[in-house]
């Protein structure tokens, strides 16, 4: 591709992603806000599902992390999405934390809280003020692997250390209980001999992650719209 077919490709992006952020926000869709710690890989498919039409009923307007300098922030920013980082070492403890987190999602009017790689448990007077209003994505099948302390690699270890053949994702509504909230939905993945944990990763995140996400935003996101009217 030249750099003339190049150029035009990105603006035409750019103005199809500026459309669908202004037809959202006209027609009142869900504000969404995306929690994130690392390199904002579901953030990113998130921020393509809305570009390309998947996600209509709402839109991420914030997007905060609590790791400084994570890749997800410039993500966020490449998007010209707000982000901001809000750390618990800057707030001087967890409560203080959630406290400055809830001030920043009233701010910005928040529908629609989305954990995407976040990598902190919120506490049960956190999650209890916004019932049915955080979503999760967890890298197995619930009740599979799952609960404190299974995040990351060690969730993808742990399902090879057992011997499954098949694992995957899930996305579930968040409460007091790691990973204990209603399941919206999931998706199975196949374990291949061989697998390596960071393979596996790799696989679930592609296969199943990334497409159940962006789908549980915009179906949750649905929902909401519906209870306005």
């Amino acid at each position: 591709m030249n750099d003339k077919n190049s150029k035009s490709t990105r603006a035409g992006h750019t103005a199809k992603s500026s459309a669908a952020r202004k037809t959202a926000e006209k027609q009142g869709g869900a504000r969404v806000a995306v929690l994130v710690s690392g390199g904002g890989t579901n953030l990113q498919a998130i921020i393509d599902a809305q570009k390309s039409g998947l996600i209509k009923s709402g839109h991420i307007a914030l997007v905060v992390s609590n790791v400084s300098g994570a890749y997800a922030l410039t993500r966020a920013r490449e998007a010209h999405i707000r982000s901001v980082t809000l750390t618990r070492k800057e707030c001087g403890s967890q409560e203080a934390f959630e406290r400055e987190l809830a001030k920043l999602l009233e701010s910005e009017r928040i529908d629609l809280i989305v954990l995407a790689g976040f990598m902190s448990i919120l506490s049960a007077d956190f999650t209890s003020r916004y019932p049915r209003r955080i979503i999760n994505v967890h890298p197995a099948l619930i009740p599979s692997f799952c609960g404190k302390g299974y995040y990351g690699l060690r969730v993808h270890e742990a399902a090879l250390e057992k011997g499954v053949k098949v694992t995957g994702a899930t996305v579930h509504f968040v409460n007091e209980i790691p990973d204990g909230g209603e399941i919206i939905s999931q998706k199975a993945v196949r374990v291949y001999p061989g697998d390596t944990p960071e393979r596996l990763q790799q696989r679930v995140m592609r296969q199943a992650e990334w497409k159940l996400l962006p789908a549980a935003v915009e179906q949750v996101s649905r929902e909401i719209l519906a209870e306005r009217q």
